[in-house]
């Protein structure tokens, strides 16, 4: 176990309300990819919009490659969704020249896979690309009964989510945050670390601690001298020597956010008071950093804020539906945790 795990990172509107159940079945954790384009209807390349249940995405490429007999190489997918819930996304298969086998969920074996829709495209659906998750959760005890649970809800809605990564990103007792320190310690490899998930466990980590030093300090949703800031719904970003009237407004009104640090080389363009928390990171944790600027990854940029889209609380008896889009790379348990203790919410069990 690694030591001190879990961290216990602050929460931001006061804390969770009472304890809570979700995902107590694959059909409470709903999860729905989506893009800003369709496949183009032709190419070499068959796109398909499946529903899996109680399976993760990296397992059903494997699958999906081995019954279309193609290298997993050929397989392609934006994201990577929760094994336990019911998720939609596109996958796609390089078949130039020829379809899908007849019996292809036969070949897929026991797998709780539904094929929703097929379509050709020119090109493979390449990792990141989708634009954002819709999600629709549903959540039983005593926080559901909470009398404050709605105007929680509102709060979050209108004062946005600290935009931790998920605990499920750090592997059961933060096992995955172990092997990372261990693999950055002795020097990245590829073979060690094939899809890279360690440098992803390394960098997500850190960016919770600095989350977690700006919520401390009460200033994680307001932009400081030398910020580097994030457009709302977009990857843009933009550095400011002095905060002004109009940005501060700007953020209050979650059109822009302060953006992270996700650690590697190259400029980080933070100065200032926005930039004492990076030199503060990298002097707590200098183990971690040296290892991913010896590793080569690029340094970039998240929102230490994120904004709940087309939000719905949809009481239910003794459950609620909790419905909500969130942009690609957002975790739906950091938006359950400022409402409901549960175990999987601190740490990955």
């Amino acid at each position: 176990m690694t030591s001190g795990w879990p961290p216990g990172w602050p929460h931001a509107h006061g804390g969770p309300l009472a304890a809570g159940e979700y995902r107590t079945s694959p059909e409470d954790f709903v999860v729905e990819e989506r893009l800003d384009f369709t496949p183009e209807g032709e190419g070499e390349h068959l796109w398909l919009w499946v529903e899996k249940r109680d399976l993760t995405t990296l397992e059903l490429a494997r699958r999906l490659a081995r019954a279309c007999e193609v290298s997993l190489r050929d397989v392609g997918f934006s994201g990577m969704k929760d094994r336990t819930a019911v998720t939609r996304q596109w996958l796609s298969v390089h078949l130039p020249g020829r379809e899908a086998p007849n019996d292809l969920l036969e070949r897929l074996g026991n797998t709780p896979v539904r094929v929703l829709e097929q379509r050709r495209h020119p090109r493979k659906l390449k990792r990141g690309v989708h634009r954002a998750n819709g999600f629709r959760l549903r959540i039983s005890g005593p926080a559901v009964e909470h009398s404050e649970l709605t105007s929680r809800w509102r709060q979050l809605i209108e004062q946005g989510v600290p935009n931790y990564f998920g605990p499920q990103r750090f592997g059961p007792q933060g096992r995955n945050l172990e092997r990372a320190r261990a693999i950055l310690a002795r020097g990245w490899r590829k073979r060690d670390d094939r899809e890279g998930l360690m440098l992803s466990t390394a960098r997500s980590y850190l960016f919770n601690e600095l989350l977690a030093a700006r919520l401390v300090d009460g200033n994680w949703a307001t932009p400081l001298d030398g910020e580097v800031l994030m457009l709302d719904g977009s990857a843009s970003i933009f550095s400011v020597d002095q905060v002004d009237p109009a940005l501060v407004q700007r953020a209050a009104c979650l059109d822009l956010h302060p953006a992270g640090v996700l650690w590697g080389i190259g400029s980080s363009l933070a100065q200032g008071e926005a930039g004492k928390y990076e030199i503060r990171l990298a002097k707590s944790h200098a183990g971690l950093c040296a290892g991913l600027e010896r590793a080569g990854v690029r340094l970039a940029r998240r929102a230490l804020r994120v904004r709940l889209a087309d939000a719905e609380l949809i009481p239910a008896g003794e459950t609620c539906e909790l419905r909500f889009e969130l942009p690609r790379g957002a975790f739906a348990t950091a938006v359950l945790r400022e409402l409901m203790e549960h175990p999987t919410l601190s740490r990955a069990a």
